[in-house]
């Protein structure tokens, strides 16, 4: 197998590149060797390399941000995303196709499904919703989109990261507690992207995150109790739940981003084990304990672009 994986210094590009089975031939490239954005660019190297599978793990993520900035948004989740998929398919190879649960309005009353009706209700979500749709016109069958949510991981900047942060500086946090969800290890969704890569035969859109159910200040005071436990944090500050309105924010997060499983699970079994996003969490948190480096993955020297 020969992969391509665009967004390499993201923290799931770095997770995939660390979990990348030591049979691939990988290239890993974020934006300064590589923006989605440039057709001719993404072209070239395609060809270049040849891949016979392509991850794209690339997107704009401030959702706050995309508010002001539509056009950027749009330019990288669906513009950058047909540009991968066209080359992807101009080379017969298959495309994995990362997506996000802001698809959907969070209104429903029970775990969105795949096949639910999507509702986009900020830029963000419109524009990625726009990237599935550009992916599935371009490579088909031969593209699986996989929508996940509230991703976390030692790299980069996320939730996990800020509340460690947060609850070592100040006497009181307070945080969200009417937004539900599941958050999900970008190493266990690595895993699973990489088991898909694999399975020639699967196409579509999939949904896909860390089994179980918490709200943002469930989180938060699980973050809190790990963090004490193993030591990361030498005092803590209380965890106050507040409401959605306390904390306005330029566009509506959805409260109710709990996606459906089943399929992909009943699909993928045992070669993707399904795991709580507690005891997920657990396993980040020790990784932090036992190594204060960053994993920098395994590239194919011949093939390394991005330092990962």
């Amino acid at each position: 197998m020969r992969a391509l994986i665009t967004g390499a210094e993201g923290q799931l590009g770095r997770e995939l590149v660390r979990c990348a089975p030591q049979s691939v031939e990988l290239l890993a490239v974020d934006i300064a060797e590589l923006d989605i954005t440039d057709d001719t660019a993404v072209r070239a190297t395609c060809s270049a390399f040849a891949p016979t599978i392509v991850i794209n793990a690339a997107a704009y993520t401030a959702v706050d941000r995309a508010e002001s900035e539509p056009e950027r948004a749009f330019a990288v989740n669906e513009g950058g995303a047909r540009n991968v998929a066209r080359a992807a398919a101009e080379h017969d190879a298959r495309m994995v196709h990362v997506s996000t649960d802001y698809v959907f309005d969070g209104t429903a009353c029970r775990p969105y499904r795949p096949s639910d009706a999507t509702r986009p209700v900020g830029v963000y979500g419109q524009s990625k919703l726009a990237g599935e749709e550009a992916v599935l016109s371009a490579a088909g069958e031969r593209a699986v989109i996989v929508r996940t949510a509230w991703l976390y991981s030692s790299f980069g900047t996320n939730f996990v990261k800020t509340m460690l942060r947060v609850l070592a500086e100040r006497d009181v946090v307070r945080v969200v507690a009417d937004q539900v969800g599941t958050p999900t290890w970008a190493a266990n969704l690595s895993r699973v992207l990489w088991t898909l890569a694999a399975r020639p035969e699967v196409h579509g859109v999939m949904h896909w995150t860390d089994a179980g159910v918490a709200s943002w200040y469930d989180f938060a005071v699980a973050i809190r109790e790990e963090a004490l436990a193993f030591g990361l944090i030498a005092r803590a500050a209380p965890v106050m739940p507040i409401r959605t309105e306390d904390y306005p924010t330029p566009v509506k997060r959805p409260s109710y981003s709990v996606l459906d499983k089943s399929a992909s699970w009943a699909l993928l079994g045992e070669s993707a084990p399904a795991c709580h996003w507690r005891s997920a969490l657990r396993m980040m948190l020790r990784e932090m304990t036992t190594d204060t480096s960053t994993p920098v993955g395994r590239v194919s020297p011949s093939h390394r672009v991005a330092s990962s």
